[in-house]
């Protein structure tokens, strides 16, 4: 029973056939959405409380109104929904690195479970940094903007998925040092090449940003910032490591 429950992971050296390799992924993608399912009812249980935080990032006295019936449950729905992804994020992580890791060496394996771990703190800090200091000086900008002009009533259904949708958005472009050093590591880019092409990655950076749910200076300022620090301390942390893998092997080759 458990062995059909818990999917058997390949060895690095082991021969599967299409059928298995299906079967393998169906029963990773069963245990995401059994991950995931759990975590949604956790979710929706507290849904309250999870739009009492996004509703504190609003400036005081900000009002949100629903323009239709089903409006508030249906909301309620999509905000438990994007919470449970981010609980379950180092599951579906680790569950998409087991699946990929037979076809990669045992001695990279080691190092693409620490990137899922590091991954995981990596994407809790960009929800951080932007719950903490993105969205409130963004909305802010935002709300009050024009506010002569305007009596502001914001759709609560709009407000809450934007703010949700920024809070993942942001967590998943912290990720960006893993995705480098697994470039890094898998040979499709150096370290020197990063550092000869820095400010054409600069441009990416800012690029990515804008791409960013963002319609505001403000936010994007705030995002450019630590996505061009993340950026440069990948550069030096890709030297660094790519350092140790070539003595690594050196030290390997002899070994045998």
């Amino acid at each position: 029973m458990a062995r059909r429950i818990v999917p058997r992971r390949l060895r690095p050296e082991e021969e599967a056939t299409l059928v298995e390799h299906l079967g393998e992924l169906r029963h990773r993608l069963v245990i995401c959405l059994f991950a995931i399912v759990p975590a949604f009812a956790l979710t929706y249980v507290f849904h309250s409380t999870l739009i009492g935080w996004l509703k504190d990032l609003l400036p005081p006295g900000t009002p949100l109104v629903t323009l239709g019936v089903t409006e508030p449950f249906l909301t309620s729905l999509k905000v438990s929904f994007y919470a449970a992804l981010a609980i379950t994020l180092p599951i579906v992580l680790w569950q998409v690195w087991a699946f990929l890791a037979p076809a990669i060496g045992e001695s990279v394996q080691r190092v693409i479970g620490i990137f899922v771990v590091a991954s995981t703190g990596l994407f809790a800090g960009g929800v951080a940094f932007c719950y903490f200091i993105i969205l409130p000086k963004a909305l802010s900008f935002l709300v009050d903007y024009d506010s002569q002009l305007y009596e502001g009533q914001i759709r609560a259904s709009y407000y809450l998925s934007f703010v949700a949708v920024t809070l993942l958005a942001t967590g998943i472009a912290f990720q960006m040092p893993i995705f480098i050093l697994a470039l890094v590591r898998l040979g499709v880019v150096t370290s020197d090449k990063l550092r000869r092409n820095r400010r054409y990655g600069m441009v990416g950076m800012l690029a990515f940003a804008v791409l960013l749910p963002t319609v505001d200076p403000v936010s994007l300022a705030l995002e450019v910032a630590p996505l061009l620090v993340l950026f440069e301390l990948s550069i030096w942390l890709s030297v660094f490591m790519e350092r140790r893998w070539e003595r690594s092997l050196l030290d390997s080759y002899e070994l045998s």
